[in-house]
């Protein structure tokens, strides 16, 4: 083995590389936690630790001034690995540290998958309400519906990372041409006040849209926000253009599923084109899930003679198409319901204890966490219970000599 080899061999099997990467991911958790209150959770979890790199905004440009999660959380694992085949030695006194080991390696490969394969959704659900979909936290899109069958619809839908690169879009199941004018990741809009009489009319800028109820109303772009308590309101105005030109230029932005202050509701706006009904609008992006869940009952319990909450919890009846599931399940706090690959969480409700709102989590690595918590105990309890027994052999040794 030449020198570079060797140098290059050394560096990620040096315990002085381990505690720096230990180090540095103790100042890692520090500064994110810092920032939390400037981006919230999500935001947090993008910006810190789901990346290579930290970047922070300064003049307009992206400029790195942080090792990421990913490089941190990498680099210790090669580390644990090479030290594992270039140090250790699988023997019976070390089989404590072995485990350990082994259980960290699993922690860190836990943390990788669930930050590529996790997919959280919420489920909003009001009293006798059925659905079979839950819909994304942050994402978005662009929904054109047909509408004329009573019996189905008929549903196209844009993601919002397409709408940004605003390129004019033809699918084949659209009779038109879909161009964006404008897309806002996030918006407010109020309406444009009616002129008094014998007063000039307002003077308003002009608005992109020319049907439906776009030309009544104004769109301010906003920047986009990342805290667990608030959420983004994309505007997209989109022109349709059909084979005898433009139907129009229409406004579009999700329905808040909360009250004011977020502003007028634009639902989906309905137009007539080829002898066919359809809507437009945008709304948060669904996941169609194969099963339906109804909320029968929602309780918000509290602590006698107080307004402190006690629980939370959620009566749902969950059915399935072809009928081999039927019954009911209490969701409540810290007892979630499992089903098909997903967990339902009670996580929060709306308008007087009426509207019970699920958190939906998709994650298949989630018994990983489980099993490394388990490795790394299993293995401390038999690496102390090895030294003890071997203290207790020595005195032993020494009374008897």
């Amino acid at each position: 083995m030449n020198a570079t080899v060797r140098q290059f061999r050394d560096f990620f099997v040096s315990l002085k590389l381990t505690v720096t990467l230990l180090v540095l991911g103790m100042l890692l958790v520090f500064f994110a936690t810092l920032d939390q209150t400037n981006l919230g959770i999500w935001g947090i979890q993008q910006k810190w630790f789901h990346s290579f790199i930290v970047l922070q905004p300064m003049g307009g440009f992206p400029v790195p001034i942080f090792p990421g999660g990913y490089f941190i959380g990498g680099l210790l694992l090669i580390n644990l690995v090479a030290a594992h085949v270039y140090r250790f030695t699988l023997k019976w006194r070390k089989s404590g540290i072995f485990l350990t080991h082994i259980g960290l390696i699993l922690l860190l490969l836990g943390e990788l998958f669930s930050g590529i394969w996790q997919e959280d959704f919420s489920m909003r659900l009001a009293p006798g309400e059925k659905k079979n979909y839950a819909e994304s936290y942050h994402d978005h899109e662009l929904a054109i519906i047909d509408t004329t069958n009573p019996e189905f619809d008929e549903v196209v839908v844009i993601p919002d990372k397409v709408l940004e690169k605003g390129e004019p879009i033809q699918h084949p199941k659209l009779p038109f041409r879909v161009v964006i004018k404008q897309y806002y990741p996030n918006s407010t809009f109020s309406s444009i006040p009616p002129a008094e009489p014998g007063k000039p009319p307002v003077n308003a800028p002009p608005s992109l849209a020319t049907t439906g109820v776009g030309p009544r109303l104004i769109a301010s772009a906003l920047p986009m926000t990342y805290k667990m308590n608030e959420r983004n309101f994309p505007t997209a105005f989109v022109e349709l253009i059909g084979p005898e030109g433009s139907l129009g230029t229409w406004m579009t932005a999700p329905h808040p599923s909360s009250e004011p202050p977020h502003g007028p509701a634009i639902f989906p706006q309905t137009f007539q084109h080829g002898g066919r009904t359809w809507t437009v609008g945008m709304r948060a992006t669904r996941s169609y899930k194969p099963f339906a869940l109804t909320l029968l009952k929602f309780s918000h319990d509290r602590y006698p003679g107080t307004e402190l909450p006690k629980n939370f919890s959620s009566r749902v009846r969950l059915t399935t198409p072809d009928g081999h599931d039927d019954r009911e399940v209490l969701i409540y706090m810290n007892n979630p319901m499992r089903y098909s690959g997903l967990t339902f969480y009670q996580a929060s409700f709306e308008r007087g204890d009426q509207v019970s709102i699920l958190q939906v989590v998709r994650n298949p690595s989630w018994l990983l966490p489980y099993i490394s918590c388990s490795l790394m105990t299993l293995g401390l309890v038999i690496q102390f219970c090895i030294h003890l027994f071997a203290f207790a052999n020595k005195r032993r040794r020494l009374a008897t000599a």
